[in-house]
C-alpha cells in the first residue's frame, strides 16, 4: 500500500512534511518534536496546507491472488 498526496506541488517543502505524518496519524506534538517546531507552528501548516487544497489517496497494488473472486466456489 502506497499513500499518495495529490495537489502537493502546492505546498511548500515543509507543509509536505506535516501533512503526510498528520495524513499517517502522528499527533501534533509528535511531528513538533521530531521536526523541531513548534506545536503552534505545525498546526499552521497543516491549517494552511489544507486551505491550498490536497488530496490524500491510497494506492493498493493490483494483485491477482487477492482478487476474492474465489469465494463463492468455497461456500458452496
Amino acid at each position: 500500500m502506497k499513500i499518495e498526496i495529490r495537489g502537493a506541488q502546492n505546498l511548500s517543502f515543509r507543509e509536505k512534511q506535516v501533512v503526510t505524518l498528520k495524513e499517517m496519524g502522528f499527533s501534533t506534538d509528535h511531528i513538533a518534536r521530531q521536526l523541531s517546531l513548534s506545536a503552534g507552528t505545525v498546526s499552521t501548516l497543516y491549517n494552511r496546507a489544507r486551505t491550498k487544497g490536497y488530496e490524500v489517496v491510497i494506492v493498493i497494488p493490483y494483485n491477482p491472488g487477492l482478487s476474492g473472486g474465489d469465494e463463492e466456489d468455497e461456500q458452496t
